[in-house]
């Protein structure tokens, strides 16, 4: 351990950022449920409403999400991934169980609970990540939004195209999967993600901004590695191992950043402190600038002697200025308790026009197992790999592009996520119209903008109430995910196939042909062209936020050209 970097150092913190990555490249296994649904479906003997309502039993673990953000203000990262690895290796494990046949089928209670742990686990590992590395970069919120959610998103392709290539498509190694890699990674996350500093000086900031980039083109690298793996059809053996081996090599790959800092640190070091002789430097630089170093101290000495100057008439002042403070309530764009929050129209707005996006996007995600099944396609891995790297795309496209736009222009995020309504709405105007090829555009179309609603929400809910209570924020807005899939899943999705389909031997019911959900998406369009609307309200809401956030950047950079400049 001790030639591992100090979690302090540029190393170490990017090296606790890589492990963050892994965890998100496995921590979306919440989306997987389409990838062995049909084997619950016909080993239970379920009816198509009792399946969707135990992937609603999924999607309720993380309304206890709530458990994660309470305890992400009181206990340290560390603790917070135990208790996600666990209690997924639990949930996931029994799940595992009962599809292998070790077991017989639990009652349908007994197993809703066990999905229910299973969703959960994903809320304490995304609370612990999220929480931690806004805060470690809180200067590129953005970037760190995307690049997090991006491979959450990617996770699903990532678990699908492994076990396809491994397994053959078996559901019960597909469940193993899901039960060991989780637990293992976030044991070795715990050793190195720590919160920390964020960056002090432009010249950080842009070192940040060129290492986030880097691990962009590695994210797309893998996601366009998936994709060709995807859609080249059926392959050997050997070939699909050998996919398998790059990328888990490709997932490795931005360990470099840490392993660079550190050889880029040794050599400084080794600079600094030897000449070419191998004589002790004399720390001439350190000692010229020390009277520098020493102006501020000397300032605030001034300051204080000014202090005891002025007197008791100076202390009074300051102690009446802060009981002011303390009694103002918060604006949008400061620090707000979830109280505070749930007070103001705008968290409302953001949290019903999130409702629209996520739930309706999750009712697809939740569905398309049966969606194939009854537009007649007998492989429906494709569209569960589809959406999970096109979602990919639009996360971590969204988090760059939104950042970039709030940073050159102080545009507000939410116009993001108002455009992604625009296009959801239309990919499920032509999943309803059933035209050939329909569930492959539908799946992309419904990736894409599913991805942008949780990138671009995430910092936006960062930047109108603040960091300070961001995880137990942040899980009351992912309370739309139980809620969205139990609304426009379980009931909507639900309701309306069975009555569409028939009984078939064993207890379960089918249905074939584009009438089975046509009524759905027709809904689900209308659900998010009122999403639309409130988004463009927010946008317009909180166009000042965002220009304060434009002009307070702006005055900085400024001020640091001038001082490079004078210097």
């Amino acid at each position: 351990m001790g030639l591992l970097p100090s979690p302090t150092s540029p190393a170490g913190k990017w090296l606790g950022f890589v492990t963050a990555v892994w965890v998100q490249s496995i921590s979306g296994n919440n989306y997987t449920f389409s990838n062995y649904s049909d084997a619950l479906k016909s080993l239970m003997a379920l009816t198509q409403l009792q399946l969707n309502n135990l992937s609603v039993a999924k999607d309720v673990g993380k309304a206890f999400g709530i458990l994660a953000g309470l305890a992400s203000d009181r206990l340290p990262t560390p603790v917070i991934l135990l208790i996600g690895s666990v209690e997924g290796f639990i949930g996931y494990g029994v799940q595992w169980l009962v599809v292998s046949r070790r077991i017989q089928p639990l009652p349908y209670w007994a197993m809703c609970i066990f999905l229910c742990m299973g969703g959960n686990s994903t809320t304490w590992m995304n609370t612990a990540i999220l929480v931690t590395c806004m805060r470690n970069f809180r200067k590129n919120r953005g970037p760190v939004s995307g690049i997090m959610k991006g491979y959450v998103g990617l996770s699903t392709a990532i678990f699908t195209d492994v076990c396809s290539a491994l397994f053959a498509d078996d559901p019960a190694k597909f469940l193993l999967m899901l039960m060991i890699v989780p637990f293992v990674v976030c044991l070795t996350a715990i050793f190195f993600l720590r919160e920390i500093p964020p960056s002090s000086t432009a010249r950080e900031e842009k070192e940040e901004t060129r290492y986030f980039g880097i691990i962009n083109v590695i994210a797309i690298v893998i996601a366009l590695y998936s994709l060709g793996f995807d859609i080249s059809g059926e392959h050997s053996r050997v070939v699909s191992r050998v996919f398998a081996a790059v990328l888990l090599v490709l997932l490795a790959s931005p360990l470099g950043i840490p392993i660079y800092l550190m050889i880029r640190n040794m050599i400084r070091v080794g600079s600094k402190s030897l000449d070419v002789e191998g004589n002790v430097r004399e720390p001439l630089l350190i000692q010229e600038a020390a009277p520098q170093q020493q102006q501020p101290d000397e300032k605030k000495a001034d300051a204080v002697v000014a202090k005891g100057q002025n007197g008791e008439a100076a202390a009074a002042k300051e102690e009446k200025q802060e009981v002011r403070v303390e009694k103002r309530k918060p604006v949008i764009g400061e620090d707000h308790t979830i109280f505070e929050a749930i007070k103001t129209i705008d968290f409302w707005i953001l949290f019903v026009s999130f409702l629209c996006g996520v739930g309706t996007g999750l009712a697809v995600m939740n569905n398309l197992g049966q969606m194939g099944l009854a537009l007649g396609h007998t492989d429906v891995s494709i569209f569960v790999s589809l959406t999970s790297i096109w979602g990919f795309f639009g996360r971590i496209g969204s988090g760059s592009v939104s950042e970039y736009f709030v940073k050159k222009a102080g545009t507000p995020r939410p116009v993001w996520n108002a455009a992604s309504q625009i296009l959801m709405a239309v990919g499920y105007t032509l999943l309803a119209m059933a035209l050939p090829g329909s569930l492959y555009i539908g799946s992309i179309v419904v990736g894409i903008c599913y991805g942008v609603r949780l990138a671009v929400t995430v910092p936006t809910a960062s930047e109108l109430f603040g960091l300070k209570y961001y995880g137990l924020i942040y899980n009351i807005l992912i309370l739309n995910l139980p809620l969205g899939s139990f609304l426009f899943s379980g009931l909507l999705a639900g309701f309306l196939y069975d009555a569409q389909a028939t009984r078939v031997p064993g207890g379960g019911t089918t249905c074939i042909g584009a009438h089975c959900y046509r009524i759905v998406f027709v809904v689900m369009a209308i659900v998010c062209i009122v999403g639309f609307g409130l988004d463009v309200l927010l946008a317009i809401r909180t166009k000042a936020v965002y220009s304060k956030i434009y002009a307070t950047r702006k005055a900085k950079k400024a001020g640091a050209a001038t001082t490079n400049g004078s210097s």
